[in-house]
């Protein structure tokens, strides 16, 4: 009888949701600074918060199919990163990680 080595992905999840929130709540901060004029586009807070969204949606998802929901925490790093300039790197680099060890562990 071979046994079979379960791997949970509680770190993927902590670190996809952690990313997620930073970027929320950063892109918020983007489109409230445009409010006062000191921004030059809200557009990219909303891209922002878009991707954070995603990268939510992939934590929920990380259980089911690690290799799709690695792809989506990717892809929400790249446009988080393009949806605002220094504010959101925390929540890219939270988003990589996740995005790599959804991809890369086994």
């Amino acid at each position: 009888m071979k046994r079979t080595r379960i791997v949970s992905r509680n770190f993927e999840v902590i670190f996809g949701i952690i990313g997620s929130i930073i970027g929320i709540l950063s892109g918020s901060f983007l489109i409230f600074l445009e409010s006062f004029g000191k921004a030059h586009t809200p557009f990219l807070g909303v891209v922002a918060i878009i991707a954070s969204i995603l990268g939510i949606v992939s934590s929920f998802y990380v259980k089911k199919n690690t290799d799709a929901a690695g792809v989506g925490f990717i892809i929400a790093t790249m446009f988080v990163i393009v949806g605002s300039d220094y504010i959101n790197v925390i929540s890219a680099i939270f988003l990589l990680i996740a995005g790599m060890s959804a991809l890369f562990r086994k």
